[in-house]
């Protein structure tokens, strides 16, 4: 496997920022279902494995820089659902979710939907879905402007001076600057090995309606096109339907430890992704490998890694999350609007994705991309 520095940095800053943006609604969701201690560090330590294995694998088999991830609507999703049901009903709802996602992945259905999408509009739904983490650099200017001032002089100096390093810079000054302020709050941190717990599921049409459908159609729409359409933007043409179909066995594997729901991962991908991470494409995939070692490591450390994370100042995350994903905003922005006669349906698909709006329970993404395939079908007849 090919080594460098930022390959190592980016699959780091992956890892930081996916747990640190959601990883309160997993245990959240945990608390909704009913679970104790050992079974909330449970689901902590299925989901850091499955998605470090999943990582690593598919990274290694494909060449391609793949990451997945935990759904995160879904797990909000689950935290005003699980109430009315047992701990066994929640799993065993995971697990049906997990083998729609399979078959769907087995059928190649997905795949073919996939391709029905110009790649003007995945790219397009791309950019809708990363703006708000580049504005949000912005938004918390005020907040800690020394911070972010700092920062943003280390990525302009580094762009022109150590363009491949540009990360590692940022995340050096980022890190060095807050521990010289006492900012990190790392005295908290213990290291304890975290295992994984059994819960036989328990199967119910209610559950089936109430959590399995609802945490599908959220996954699939919401995540893994999205995570499709990451991909595609950055010129990696791996199969769709293979792809979804091994997130879904990995589910159907982990759903009585906790595992409930693994999917494609978009944001925390484009990190991994960009030309800071490597100017050669073909070497990306050592980021996603990277991202997946440290996803193992959160896992078998559980609520550890969690605390360590938490130690990082929001400012800090947020800053360096938009940052690292400027290059792909603006990549994507031109792929959505380079071919005129698309430009209309594009920008649309755009627009309804950055608004966040969240109907029938189907989020902006789907939305966005639903409509936006409407009017340039229209277009085109």
């Amino acid at each position: 496997m090919p080594f460098a520095l930022p390959h190592l940095v980016a699959g780091f800053i992956a890892v930081l920022v996916g747990y640190t943006s959601s990883v309160v609604l997993i245990i959240q969701a945990a608390s909704a279902a009913g679970t104790d201690a050992a079974q909330t560090a449970s689901w902590l330590w299925t989901l850091g494995i499955g998605m470090g294995l999943s990582c690593i694998g598919l990274s290694l088999y494909y060449r391609t820089p793949i990451l997945t991830a935990w759904s995160t609507p879904g797990a909000a999703l689950l935290i005003t659902s699980l109430g009315q049901f047992s701990l066994a009903e929640a799993i065993g709802a995971f697990l049906l979710s997990s083998l729609l996602i399979t078959l769907c992945g087995i059928t190649g259905w997905f795949e073919r939907l996939m391709r029905q999408i110009p790649a003007s509009l995945a790219a397009a739904m791309l950019a809708g879905v990363l703006l708000r983490f580049g504005l949000d650099l912005f938004k918390i200017t005020p907040i800690d402007p020394l911070l972010i001032g700092a920062l943003l002089f280390s990525f302009i100096a580094a762009r022109h001076l150590w363009p491949r390093y540009t990360m590692v810079v940022v995340l050096a000054v980022g890190v060095g600057l807050c521990a010289l302020r006492g900012q990190l709050q790392l005295a908290d941190v213990s290291w304890q090995l975290a295992s994984p717990v059994w819960v036989s599921p328990h199967f119910s049409l209610d559950a089936l309606l109430g959590i399995a459908l609802p945490l599908f159609i959220v996954t699939m729409s919401s995540q893994n096109m999205p995570g499709i359409a990451i991909l595609k933007a950055h010129g990696y043409q791996v199969s769709a339907s293979a792809l979804v179909g091994w997130t879904g066995f990995i589910g159907v594997v982990l759903a009585p430890f906790g595992g409930f729901a693994f999917n494609l991962a978009a944001i925390t991908a484009a990190i991994c992704m960009g030309k800071e991470v490597d100017q050669d494409p073909a070497r990306r995939w050592a980021a996603s490998v990277w991202a997946g070692g440290f996803y193992l490591i959160s896992g078998c450390f559980g609520a550890t890694v969690v605390a360590l994370f938490n130690g990082f100042p929001p400012a800090l995350v947020t800053a360096v999350a938009g940052l690292a994903l400027l290059g792909t905003i603006g990549n994507s922005l031109y792929g959505a609007l380079q071919q005129e006669n698309e430009r209309e349906a594009a920008l649309l698909t755009f627009m309804i994705t950055a608004s966040g709006i969240s109907l029938l329970g189907v989020g902006s993404a789907c939305w966005g991309l639903l409509i936006g395939w409407g009017l340039y079908r229209l277009r085109c007849t």
